[in-house]
């Protein structure tokens, strides 16, 4: 039906999460409508992806070798949030309840073996950091509370305060998609980790 070049972009869209092909063939057929310009900014800005990487100390996504809140000496530098993916942290800085550092773990325990999450760079980030709490907000699903039971149970050596999320947040939510005033309170009402 389509030329082979358009199928392929539609097959191209549609293996993203969260988009089937009935999407992928809106978004192909929107951009094909597009002017010439606009295609070529976001062939540009689509090459330009391998230059992203993740920041050295905390695993978010940057251009450069710290990301912006690793790099920003105005930070709360004695408190550290643990979350699952790097979406999970524009939620909580745009609730503004949190100004500490985070650590992005690259998923869940259930979801991923516990070598491939970043929680040997977590320790040994705080073994040589000055942290006064950690803060564990993984997602209230199975997953992210058996990763926050790990992680409880793997700092506990530390003599570092542990908290969770408090459960504004309902069971089986992601973070991602909660509103800013939920996290807020989630991170204002933090319980103790114990």
């Amino acid at each position: 039906m389509y030329p082979d070049s358009f199928q392929r972009l539609i097959n191209q869209f549609s293996a993203l999460p969260g988009i089937g092909p009935k999407m992928a063939e809106r978004l192909v057929l929107f951009l094909f409508k597009q002017e010439t310009t606009k295609i070529d900014e976001f062939i540009i800005d689509l090459s330009n992806l391998h230059k992203i990487t993740t920041c050295t100390e905390c695993f978010n996504i940057t251009q450069n070798e710290l990301c912006t809140i690793c790099a920003d000496k105005n930070r709360d530098h004695q408190k550290l949030c643990i979350v699952e993916e790097s979406l999970d942290i524009i939620p909580i800085e745009r609730s503004r309840a949190f100004s500490g550092l985070y650590h992005v773990l690259g998923g869940t325990i259930k979801k991923r073996d516990k070598d491939q999450l970043t929680t040997n760079a977590l320790m040994s980030r705080i073994e040589k950091s000055q942290f006064d709490e950690i803060i564990i907000a993984t997602n209230f699903t199975t997953e992210g509370d058996m990763t926050a039971m790990y992680l409880r149970q793997t700092l506990a050596p530390q003599n570092i305060t542990i908290s969770r999320l408090a459960r504004g947040l309902a069971t089986g939510s992601d973070i991602e998609y909660a509103d800013d005033m939920t996290i807020r309170s989630s991170l204002t009402n933090r319980e103790k980790f114990s």
